[in-house]
């Protein structure tokens, strides 16, 4: 835990309606498994003390056919509006709350990230660092990220499709980069050609893993 009544919590923001891809993308098939569930069970595996799923377009489909891992369902009802408006939806519930110390947002997208990047990010943040902690890529930012609680009105206010991304351009100097590399991949899916070479990276590790 993160202190008493103090929570860790992990959103999994899988609440789109996959233009792109022409069907609900958490569905797609990956080694056996939904694609969404390549996230949830990697936050359930995290240090994250909680996991919620923001899900939009498709609910019913996604709940009814793929394995949660424990997480949380919410349904959105912001989720036409975009991303953004997901994220300020779920962040104004957990400050109300009042238990949440830190906040990791992780997307549904994104199943190469594993749970040794968050629990890197958590290091990071429980040191000191923050009060956003990224993941990075060989030097590149990326996704997932972790906010701490002081921040949640902040991602209160977000409106559209771009996430956070604005607010923390707005002020450079609150996110630490945390090297996160070696430990996997924010390679997300937007269409046939991502799931493609997502598809041939999890082939390639699971042949290295023989």
């Amino acid at each position: 835990m993160s202190g008493p009544g103090r929570e860790l919590v992990a959103l999994v923001l899988a609440a789109g309606r996959a233009r792109r891809m022409g069907s609900p993308k958490q569905l797609a098939d990956l080694g056996g498994r939904p694609l969404l569930e390549h996230v949830l069970a990697a936050m359930a595996a995290s240090p994250a003390d909680r996991v919620v799923v923001a899900l939009g377009a498709a609910a019913d489909r996604v709940l009814a056919s793929v394995p949660l891992h424990g997480a949380e369902p919410m349904r959105s009802t912001r989720w036409p509006e975009g991303m953004g408006a997901v994220l300020a939806e779920a962040a104004s519930a957990l400050r109300e709350t009042g238990t949440c110390a830190g906040l990791v947002v992780a997307l549904g997208d994104q199943p190469l990230v594993t749970s040794a990047v968050v629990a890197r990010l958590a290091d990071a943040w429980r040191d000191g660092a923050g009060p956003v902690v990224s993941a990075a890529y060989d030097g590149r930012p990326g996704n997932p990220k972790l906010f701490d609680a002081a921040l949640l009105g902040e991602l209160a206010g977000l409106d559209g499709d771009t996430g956070a991304r604005e607010l923390l351009a707005a002020h450079p100097g609150w996110t630490h980069l945390v090297e996160t590399g070696p430990l996997g991949s924010d390679l997300d899916v937007d269409d046939e050609a991502g799931l493609a070479e997502v598809r041939r990276l999890v082939a390639a590790q699971r042949a290295a893993a023989r």
